[in-house]
C-alpha cells in the first residue's frame, strides 16, 4: 500500500482533476461517486462525479485544462475485495469489466486525446455490485485509505 501512496504522490502534479465513476445503486460500484462526495471541501483539486456515464463530462473536464486526471472506479481484476491498484490506460484496454456505458479504457483514452493530460486509474476491487445501496466493509476501508492519501497529495 505504501508503494501506491508513493506512486500517487509522484503522479499527482499540476492542475489535477479527480473523476469518480460508478453507479451508487449497485453497492460497491458506487465507490467513485462516494469518494468524490467525501473529498469535497477537503482537497484543492477539481472533483467530478461522473456517475455511470463519465463520458458525458469530457467537455467539462477538458475545459479545466488539467495536467493530471485520476479516474477512481470499481474494477474487477480478481483481487481480494478492497484491493487497491493504479492502472494505466494500456491495462484498461484489456479489462472487460464495466458496468458503465463506455468501457474505462475507451473513456480514459478519450480523456487523454482531448486534454493531453496524464490519465490513470485508481481501481478498487469490489465485493458486491448487485442492486442495493451502501459499500461493503472492505471497500469502505479502502476508500478511507484512498481519501487520506488524496487529502495529503491532491
Amino acid at each position: 500500500m505504501k508503494n501506491i501512496k508513493k506512486r500517487l504522490k509522484e503522479r499527482l502534479k499540476g492542475k489535477i482533476v479527480i473523476v469518480g465513476v460508478g453507479n451508487i445503486l449497485k453497492r460497491d460500484d458506487g465507490l467513485g461517486p462516494y469518494l468524490i462526495k467525501r473529498l469535497r471541501g477537503k482537497v484543492r483539486t477539481h472533483l467530478i462525479d461522473g456517475g455511470s456515464a463519465p463520458e458525458n463530462y469530457v467537455g467539462k473536464i477538458a475545459s479545466l485544462k488539467p495536467d493530471t486526471i485520476l479516474v477512481i472506479d470499481a474494477c474487477n481484476l480478481g483481487w481480494a475485495p478492497g484491493g487497491i491498484g493504479l492502472l494505466e490506460i494500456e491495462k484498461m484496454k484489456h479489462t472487460g469489466y464495466s458496468t458503465h456505458n463506455t468501457s474505462p479504457g475507451v473513456f480514459m483514452t478519450y480523456l487523454k486525446e482531448e486534454t493531453g493530460a496524464d490519465v490513470f486509474m485508481l481501481a478498487i476491487q469490489p465485493r458486491e455490485v448487485r442492486l442495493g445501496e451502501g459499500l461493503s466493509s472492505p471497500v469502505k476501508r479502502a476508500i478511507e485509505k484512498v481519501e487520506e492519501w488524496l487529502r495529503e497529495n491532491a
